[in-house]
């Protein structure tokens, strides 16, 4: 009768030559074995480490971003609340979103079927089609948003501009606004990126009392609520800026997130 005892096994299979092919494959499949459960094992035991450090890191990228933006640093320290907070959202939903991470944010984005095309008459910001999700920035005093950094883009006069607009908690008033990339006319439309025209935008208000988009950049100067100052000789760039902003207000960009947030949804 066979000797089943593990010992005796273990013995006979060690008396092998250490040529023998049944020895190679099976001290080969033990390693990969062992190989395995150790991986395994440094996973889950590693695991709250990493995730602790992608958000440390992800904390650092985003305080990087926002210490490379004049002003907006500043409003974040005047709005008080606790840690600026990353999130990726549902665009057209208004919520954040449950497949996308910041993480996984860029090759969503890469997949057509993650844009929208936007008709004529939707596209009054002249970007063509829109992503379905993007990365935003709030502070929060508590439970309610006191600040979202929002980022936007559209068509200028030579190119795109992109910038990041902040809103007060209300969803109704800028706090500001910083361009972060423009091509347009040195000394005219791209005095857009100067700081002073840029301070003009605090306190303005996007929408009137019925809820419309009221936001423009005047063709000189203004006293409305809803307006800022042109730029004289950029009238074009000046529209669009009007219209990138109206976009990114509208049911097509932030409205959703707007209205949620007002409902304290979000």
């Amino acid at each position: 009768m066979a000797d089943l005892n593990p010992l005796s096994l273990w013995r006979r299979f060690l008396t092998l030559p250490n040529e023998s092919r049944a020895k190679t494959l099976a001290v080969a499949f033990l390693v990969s074995v062992v190989c395995a459960v150790l991986v395994t094992a440094a996973t889950v035991v590693l695991r709250p480490i990493q995730a602790q450090n992608r958000a440390a890191e992800q904390q650092a990228r985003l305080e990087a971003l926002i210490a490379a933006v004049p002003g907006i640093s500043d409003l974040i320290e005047q709005s008080g609340g606790d840690a600026l907070s990353t999130v990726v959202i549902n665009l057209d939903a208004g919520t954040a979103a449950k497949e996308v991470t910041s993480e996984t944010l860029q090759a969503a984005l890469a997949d057509p079927a993650n844009w929208t095309t936007l008709s004529a008459a939707e596209d009054i910001a002249g970007i063509g089609s829109r992503p379905d999700y993007a990365q935003i920035y709030l502070l929060r005093d508590g439970d309610a948003v006191s600040l979202a950094i929002l980022p936007v883009v559209g068509t200028g006069y030579n190119g795109r501009i992109q910038a990041l607009i902040a809103l007060r908690g209300d969803m109704r008033t800028l706090a500001g606004v910083a361009v972060t990339e423009q091509a347009e006319t040195p000394g005219l439309g791209a005095r857009i990126a100067e700081p002073l025209w840029q301070q003009s935008f605090a306190g303005k208000r996007i929408f009137d009392d019925t809820g419309a988009v009221r936001f423009a950049v005047a063709r000189g100067q203004t006293n409305s609520d809803h307006e800022v100052d042109g730029i004289t000789g950029a009238t074009r760039t000046g529209n669009a800026i009007t219209q990138m902003v109206q976009f990114w207000a509208g049911p097509k960009g932030y409205g959703p997130l707007m209205t949620a947030i007002r409902r304290g949804e979000f």
